[in-house]
């Protein structure tokens, strides 16, 4: 079926194409009764603004692109449950793209984006090299979550990876761990300032000695590798510190359907506490960080920039705190007689 167009709601609505405009645009030199009628004349008729085609005139298209860097992650998700209020009081509809967690395919998303004329781009996670995304930005604003980009043309929002860290060391130290392992979350945005974290908590503690970092990457799969390498060794840690929520859920079940019981035999710690670590099975103790919050100041970052109320670079970091649940309590030789 063919689109209706304004001249065809202009026609149902006995007015001119000019005043139809005029109501799309919302302007506001149109009486209600008139506005009213090429309203109920365009319900009717099923019609939807030519956004591209307003675009052209206005030279916005009131989108923000919205890049995911992994949709199985709930961390992003709830990300973007903050910004989507923004966005839409302010007029802003959000075009939400995947980057598969690979750059390439970052780099292909933010492509799209800007073919399709978004007015702005937030990054959520991006793996994308520094130089593609200063070079995004000098077409349209651009906010990153999760990571800092060091230009002053880029702003962004992260909780502080390095202090989120240091509260999992020493939450396990007081339950009176002292060979913990970090499953690392390899090139993730993050991954690093955790592992630094973690290593600085453990020197702190007087166990750099036992500082122990296995690699793997920001996935349930990478989680449950880790976890393999881990069982497969003759001594093991006796506690875990896993680079995010889905990593300790991968890892979880490992340990489980190797017998061994979390906590007890193994301490379990997350980071991120998403949806997924409040599920009563896994009752995971985690970090938390504001990842609503984090999505809303992105928004308004990006707001800013594009309304041109500010000019400087915001970078803004989250105080994180730690969530203890089920799977972290004192080691087997503290609590057996």
């Amino acid at each position: 079926m063919k689109q209706p167009t304004m001249d065809d709601v202009a026609a149902e609505a006995g007015v001119s194409r000019a005043l139809v405009s005029l109501v799309m645009r919302e302007a506001p030199n149109v009486s209600d009764t008139r506005r009213a009628a090429v309203l109920a004349a365009a319900q009717r008729l099923g019609y939807r603004p030519n956004v591209l085609a307003r675009s052209l005139a206005s030279h916005k298209t009131r989108t923000i692109g919205v890049i995911i860097n992994d949709l199985h992650n709930p961390y992003f998700v709830e990300v973007l449950d903050g910004m989507d209020p923004i966005a839409s009081a302010a007029g802003y509809r959000l075009l939400v793209g995947p980057g598969w967690q690979e750059a390439s395919r970052e780099r292909s998303a933010v492509e799209t984006m800007l073919e399709y004329r978004a007015d702005g781009l937030i990054l959520a996670g991006p793996r994308l090299d520094t130089k593609t995304i200063v070079e995004a930005a000098k077409v349209v604003p651009v906010v990153v979550v999760g990571r800092t980009v060091r230009s002053s043309a880029i702003d962004s929002v992260n909780n502080d990876e390095v202090v989120g860290s240091r509260l999992v060391i020493d939450h396990l130290v007081e339950l009176g761990h002292r060979r913990i392992t970090h499953l690392d979350g390899g090139t993730g945005a993050g991954a690093a300032a955790r592992r630094v974290g973690y290593i600085s908590a453990m020197d702190h503690h007087g166990l750099a000695a036992n500082v122990d970092v296995v690699r793997a990457d920001f996935t349930s799969a990478g989680g449950i590798e880790a976890a393999r390498t881990v069982l497969a060794r003759a001594e093991r840690p006796t506690a875990i510190f896993a680079a995010n929520d889905l990593m300790a859920a991968g890892a979880l079940d490992t340990f489980e359907d190797a017998g061994l019981q979390v906590p007890g035999d193994l301490s379990l710690v997350g980071y991120d506490n998403t949806v997924l670590a409040s599920m009563p099975h896994l009752s995971l103790s985690t970090v938390h960080q504001p990842r609503a919050e984090m999505g809303r100041l992105a928004v308004e970052a990006l707001l800013e920039r594009l309304d041109g109320r500010r000019t400087t670079c915001r970078r803004e970091v989250l105080a994180p705190r730690l969530v203890a649940r089920s799977t972290s309590g004192p080691p087997l030789e503290r609590t057996t007689p």
